[in-house]
């Protein structure tokens, strides 16, 4: 059995707190794990061990909410993450039931996020969005829930109008080779491409006469 002699805030991390036993530094912790601990408490192996197990999952813990906050995350990036960065696979999975619960993190509330800020800045086809998803750890069902209302045609418009300006004055073969790359690497199939680039090239033409 130890008695704590002193407990002291880091100079360096005010957020963390020195243990002293018996007249020695012993460990630390964050402050919110020691806040009931005492200057003359007892303490044996157990309770540190408890309380570094504690530490340890706050420590997890504050590094996934830096993580949300940043962007919203799927379990899996919070756990690839939380793993590359030391912690064991049990207070992983401690830290993600806790974020579960508080509703952090919510894969069918990620997935939709995904899809319309992809749709809304970065438009790709549903093939594309389904594969991006599946990366990152979400669920077949919650994945169709999420792309299940999606209009490729009018993501294709919608690139493609910002696309044409760079090549609208190509001729057409060119115009349409250049369309076709730019549409076929963001996961648009052939029909789609081919009905997109037939409209944007015809709105183009329109816009030609009426602005010569």
């Amino acid at each position: 059995m130890s008695r704590i002699t002193a407990l002291q805030i880091q100079k360096h991390n005010p957020h963390r707190l020195s243990v002293f036993l018996d007249g020695e530094y012993a460990f630390s912790v964050e402050r919110i794990v020691a806040a009931w601990l005492s200057v003359g408490d007892e303490v044996d192996h157990p309770k540190i061990e408890a309380l570094l197990h504690k530490d340890e999952h706050e420590r997890a813990f504050l590094r996934a909410l830096q993580l949300i906050n940043v962007r919203p995350r799927s379990t899996r990036e919070v756990s690839e993450r939380l793993e590359r960065a030391g912690y064991g696979e049990g207070t992983i999975q401690e830290v993600l039931d806790r974020l579960k619960n508080s509703g952090l993190i919510n894969n069918a509330n990620f997935a939709h996020t995904w899809v319309e800020n992809r749709c809304t800045f970065h438009p790709r086809s549903k093939r594309i969005l389904v594969l991006e998803l599946h990366q990152k750890g979400i669920s077949d069902s919650e994945i169709q829930s999420a792309v299940n209302n999606l209009d490729e045609v009018s993501l294709a418009l919608q690139l493609a109008r910002k696309y044409a300006s760079r090549c609208k004055d190509l001729p057409f073969d060119k115009f349409r080779q250049k369309m076709y790359g730019y549409l076929s690497r963001r996961g648009f199939e052939y029909e789609i491409v081919a009905e997109t680039i037939q409209k944007i090239w015809q709105s183009l033409q329109v816009e030609a006469e009426v602005y010569p």
